[in-house]
């Protein structure tokens, strides 16, 4: 680990987080009962709770940090229709009907993002970038043209293939064997999105709490009983809304979200000429690799943030750091002797059938396991839990109508995730 390698000010705080604006949240009391309780306060969360306040039903968001200090401050600001399988293979598994209503569903979570731009005027700083995804071996690249030339029979896609003889109007790199192009995936400055939803629910009314530790949840009556690091509460309905935090709060849900660490780090300034070469686009960035990388420019255009999995096992944000600077510039020569400014890590919340999970259970809500595509999907199946808990939301999502698998042996300790990952790598470098 080089020392050069890092800036003088390095932190190993999110990037988002310095540049965030400031929200005072109301030192409350907790009150001694309330109709809901949301657990967790980042995009699921919050997005529930702005319907349920809305509603009028008194409504708690208790954090045990402040608002958004888990992925919804340390993800990458790319939104997509956020279904990792196919058509193919949700039809396999489902049937053709709710393969479709579950790819309506990963559509309507980007257009929810979309509506909260534009008729709730909350500040995303969203743009619809487009996605490069480079195919990093030969062979992969017709694969992603096979891909593009099929219709989908929900998404349309407007996809077009980017050979490697034209990558420099993309992408400057000569690692890539050209790729695909989704024109419709977007951005969003995450250091405004989290601040601006914050003041949103405040201002309907609900009260937010963050260094309040919700420690055991028990059924009480029509209801349930909350014990938290500041005392306890009585709650009429319950929330979820903590994803790969979840930890020991709630068994169940504990032995079907598998966190997994993922890692990023920002740059310091990098010069307008290199940039300009390097990123001719805005686009946000992906490829085809299992271990995939996630990558793109500040919203600025001054400086890369790059992101992906480095190691067989949780690391340190410093170690981890090296290690993506090293990916980096594999991909980008140029970078060599740029420094790293942060260098930060989140727990995604994975599941085994890598689909998104939401529903109730006598009065607990819950949306989970977004897979590694959060930002929309969070916000998407935190609303539709929020109208659900409210009394306004009828009709079964997609997510409800799937079964939440776990595995023999796991109770929420990814013990598997080492050798998981050994075999991601030797199939990124085969290809396959």
């Amino acid at each position: 680990m080089r020392a050069e390698l890092f800036t003088n000010d390095y932190k190993t705080t999110p990037f988002w987080q310095d540049i965030a604006p400031k929200v005072e949240v109301p030192e409350t009391p907790l009150p001694d009962e309330i109709d809901i309780l949301v657990i967790g306060a980042g995009y699921t969360g919050l997005n529930a709770a702005l319907q349920t306040a809305r509603e009028g039903l008194g409504t708690l968001v208790l954090d045990a940090e402040h608002p958004g200090w888990g992925c919804s401050m340390r993800n990458g600001g790319q939104l997509s229709t956020s279904l990792k399988p196919s058509f193919s293979k949700l039809a396999g598994r489902y049937g053709n009907d709710l393969a479709v209503a579950l790819c309506q569903e990963g559509q309507a979570s980007l257009d929810y993002m979309h509506e909260l731009s534009s008729q709730e005027s909350l500040d995303l700083g969203l743009q619809e970038v487009g996605r490069f995804h480079g195919a990093h071996k030969r062979h992969l690249y017709e694969t992603l043209a096979r891909e593009c030339e099929a219709a989908h029979p929900v998404w349309k896609t407007d996809a077009f293939m980017v050979p490697k003889t034209e990558m420099a109007s993309e992408l400057g790199t000569d690692t890539y064997h050209g790729g695909m192009v989704l024109p419709r995936h977007c951005s969003i400055d995450v250091s405004r999105y989290l601040p601006s939803l914050l003041n949103k629910v405040l201002s309907v009314g609900a009260v937010v709490r963050g260094g309040c530790r919700v420690n055991s949840v028990e059924r009480c009556g029509t209801g349930f009983r909350v014990t938290t690091s500041a005392g306890s509460l009585k709650a009429g309905r319950i929330i979820l809304a903590t994803n790969g935090y979840s930890g020991a709060l709630s068994p169940w849900h504990q032995r079907r979200i598998v966190p997994i660490g993922s890692y990023v780090i920002a740059t310091e300034e990098i010069a307008k000429e290199t940039i300009d070469k390097l990123f001719p686009t805005d686009r946000v960035l992906s490829d085809t690799r299992k271990l995939v990388y996630y990558y793109r420019l500040s919203p600025d255009r001054k400086r890369v943030l790059f992101g992906g999995r480095v190691s067989l096992r949780e690391t340190d944000p410093h170690n981890s750091a090296s290690k993506l600077h090293k990916d980096m510039v594999a991909l980008f020569p140029e970078l060599a002797d740029v420094r790293v400014s942060h260098g930060w890590m989140g727990f995604v919340g994975y599941t085994f059938d890598t689909l998104a999970h939401c529903g109730e259970d006598d009065g607990l809500y819950f949306a989970t396991g977004y897979c590694g595509s959060g930002v929309g999907m969070a916000s998407y199946l935190g609303m539709r839990m929020g109208r659900k808990a409210a009394g306004t939301e009828k009709t079964p999502s997609a997510f409800e109508r799937i079964s939440y698998p776990t595995r023999p042996l796991y109770t929420g300790n990814p013990w598997f995730l080492a050798p998981s990952v050994l075999v991601y790598r030797l199939r990124d470098r085969l290809g396959v």
